[in-house]
């Protein structure tokens, strides 16, 4: 049943990307025209090629295959932490390979709940993560990047530390405590929203676009639902250090808000004045990312850095 949802989303895709004939013959070829997905197209009687179609076309950006190379890899960071966190292991071997180097994952363990609700939850999105990984990885085909390096233990202890969630020696486990995971998904999940919303303008095809546009809603309500919980547990004031932690390393632009507002009123949705969600460039995400503020390749939960031609951090230092 899932391959087929695959063959007619990727037959779809290629159907409408005459909108981008130059992206859509790079992604082709990126795929190597063979396997599932994008690169199994030819087999399904699609064309890839259309009479306006100029072979000295410039291009626009980065391509589709990029973008969503970039998106794989940060979907790869949040099934690793939540799969672990419910079933103490990760992404199953056949789940990751790929182009790129193939990292391996640092920390992470069962986390001990002390809610029946909590471990729902944790449990649900899970599950959600994990599909993401598999439909990412099938729309790209052979085209498809490696699970990178990705650190669940350093990362974490130096993200709360610059948050002064901790003090400076002290370690943070997210896997430790119910209230320790929600704290360390709140790290993630609003910067996932931010990142499908930024990268939604770099998508030409449409097919792509609606996909995509898809994962950031489940992204959006995974959000929603870890800042509802924060803040019945009353962690408003940790959650907003981690806030303010991330808006220092994106640039000067306020892109961040915590789970209350300046009059201590619940601010589960964050939103600019017209009630629209922020976004962030793919450069801006891996500042978080790699918990750096400067223009680099690699750190933070990203050890050894990212795989796929989008993967430099912005300069905001």
């Amino acid at each position: 049943m899932f391959e087929g949802f695959n063959k007619a989303f990727v037959k779809d895709a290629i159907d409408r990307s005459s909108e981008n004939p130059v992206d859509r013959r790079r992604f082709l070829r990126a795929a190597g025209m063979t396997g599932v997905g994008v690169a199994g197209l030819s087999v399904l009687g699609a064309g890839v090629a259309s009479a306006h179609e100029s072979p000295m076309a410039p291009a626009q950006g980065p391509s589709d295959a990029a973008v969503l190379s970039f998106a794989l890899n940060l979907e790869y960071l949040e099934a690793e932490f939540y799969l672990r966190a419910v079933t103490g292991k990760g992404l199953d071997d056949s789940q990751v390979d790929g182009t790129g180097k193939l990292g391996k994952v640092t920390g992470g363990h069962q986390v001990k709940f002390e809610t029946k609700l909590g471990k729902q939850y944790a449990q649900e999105i899970a599950g959600d993560e994990r599909a993401h990984v598999a439909f990412l990885r099938s729309a790209l085909g052979d085209a498809k990047v490696a699970r990178p390096a990705i650190d669940l233990q350093d990362a974490f202890t130096a993200a709360a530390t610059a948050a002064g969630v901790i003090k400076k020696g002290e370690k943070f486990d997210p896997f430790s405590s119910e209230d320790n995971f929600l704290l360390g998904a709140f790290i993630f999940e609003d910067v996932g929203v931010t990142a499908y919303k930024g990268a939604a303008p770099l998508v030409s095809n449409k097919t792509f676009l609606e996909a995509a546009a898809g994962i950031l809603a489940v992204e959006a309500y995974h959000a929603g639902l870890v800042r509802t919980v924060l803040l019945a547990k009353g962690l408003a004031d940790p959650a907003g250090k981690i806030s303010g932690a991330r808006d220092s390393l994106d640039g000067k632009s306020d892109l961040d808000q915590g789970i209350v507002d300046a009059k201590g009123q619940a601010n589960i949705v964050p939103t600019d004045k017209n009630g629209i969600a922020f976004s962030r460039s793919p450069g801006q995400v891996l500042n978080i990312a790699y918990l750096n503020p400067a223009k680099v390749t690699s750190g933070g939960f990203f050890p050894a850095g990212v795989n796929g031609t989008v993967n430099t951090s912005d300069a905001n230092g």
